[in-house]
């Protein structure tokens, strides 16, 4: 991956250093799994089990999305994600819906990333 790809994968919330550390340096690995990543439902299907009230299907939802950002290095998203996984861990849905902007904003951050970096290959 070019320089500047990683620039504007940091820009977003993506640690792609630390990304490098963990895949050993092999940046077609990284990218190829992080662009998988647009097509991940986890983030949809977390808004809609809290729309609908659905306090187990969002834990899980939000578990697996901190996992997923965690293991990719989505720094931001990975911290948004845990917040929200916490609230959601304690039943409190009311204060897991509240916290779910900076899920937003780091999720559009990372997908706009990404999409830039597809559509640039």
């Amino acid at each position: 991956m070019m320089a500047e790809y990683a620039e504007a994968l940091k820009r977003n919330g993506i640690d792609y250093d630390g990304a490098m550390e963990r895949f050993g340096g092999n940046a077609e690995l990284y990218e190829r799994l992080a662009l998988k990543f647009l097509d991940d439902t986890h983030f949809a299907a977390l808004e809609q089990a809290l729309a609908g009230g659905d306090v187990d299907t969002a834990v899980r939802e939000a578990h697996t999305l901190k996992g997923v950002a965690g293991n990719l290095s989505f720094a931001a998203l990975y911290e948004a994600a845990s917040k929200v996984n916490a609230a959601l861990r304690e039943g409190d849905l009311a204060g897991a819906t509240a916290l779910m902007d900076p899920v937003r904003s780091a999720h559009a951050a990372v997908v706009s990333a990404l999409s830039s970096l597809r559509d640039a290959r």
